[in-house]
């Protein structure tokens, strides 16, 4: 399993942006499938976005409706790291976000399920609020 780091969580007031960073382990990253997912309190987990590839090192994304056009999902393999670069927050996207990530091969739906993880990080907090 890769080991995953989170950072970039904090306070921004509507209509903000934060970046948020996730550092993995591990000499195999570029193949993974990455995500995020979020958690905001009393709710379950929830898919935000994923990142992966079809072995040929082309990239594709999902992103969950409500973060479409607003959010974007990047990496970079040679520093181990994905990003998420949310832009346009509002109080609804307040929620401890995670990153996750697999080496299995998931068809869509199975990327924006959790238990098809096998790693995750510990967590960074967003708090979106004036």
């Amino acid at each position: 399993q890769v080991q995953l780091v989170e950072s970039g969580g904090g306070l921004v007031q509507p209509g903000g942006s934060l970046r948020l960073s996730c550092a993995a382990s591990g000499r195999t990253f570029s193949g993974y499938t990455m995500a995020w997912f979020r958690q905001a309190p009393g709710k379950e987990r929830e898919f935000v976005a994923s990142m992966w590839t079809s072995g040929t090192m082309t990239y594709y994304t999902d992103y969950t409706d409500s973060v479409k056009g607003r959010f974007s999902i990047s990496r970079d393999n040679a520093n181990n790291t994905v990003y998420l670069q949310m832009n346009s927050l509002r109080p609804e996207d307040t929620a401890v976000y995670y990153c996750a990530a697999t080496l299995k091969a998931l068809l869509f739906p199975s990327r924006t399920q959790p238990l098809r993880y096998d790693s995750w990080g510990q967590g960074t907090q967003v708090t979106v609020s004036s």
